[in-house]
């Protein structure tokens, strides 16, 4: 009887990682699209990707709808490995961006978390999308 109680505490846990996972994700990609955050978004992304192949707010609304489509993709239990995998590749694709803001503090202010934490935060979140994905 123990056992089984713990196993529904492991997956009542998981399930509500997962919900707030994606709230969350979609909540951040919704941002995307609030004039004042695209600008200084657009502002991180580092000079080597514009133009390729969008421009910085483009990179910034690309990311947007990523991020909520990854959030809800999670909740699908036909996408959730898909959206957990993604989403992992995603958080390090953008880790450029979050670099470029930590090396420019001035620029970005709160905004721009100190690179080793913010490394140390990415990872953590690519643990967390891949254990709510595929578990």
């Amino acid at each position: 009887m123990e056992r089984g109680g713990c196993l529904v505490t492991v997956e009542l846990a998981l399930t509500v990682a997962r919900i707030i996972t994606a709230v969350v994700f979609v909540a951040i990609g919704i941002t995307h699209f609030v004039p004042s955050v695209v600008r200084t978004m657009a502002a991180m992304v580092p000079a080597v990707f514009h133009g390729r192949p969008f421009s910085p707010r483009g990179w910034v609304w690309v990311t947007g709808v990523a991020e909520i489509a990854g959030g809800i993709g999670l909740l699908v239990p036909a996408t959730r490995p898909a959206a957990g995998i993604l989403l992992a590749v995603f958080l390090v694709c953008v880790f450029p961006a979050n670099a470029y803001a930590a090396h420019h503090r001035d620029r970005f202010g709160v905004v721009a978390v100190p690179l080793v934490p913010r490394m140390l935060m990415q990872l953590a979140l690519i643990a967390l999308v891949l254990w709510v994905g595929l578990a």
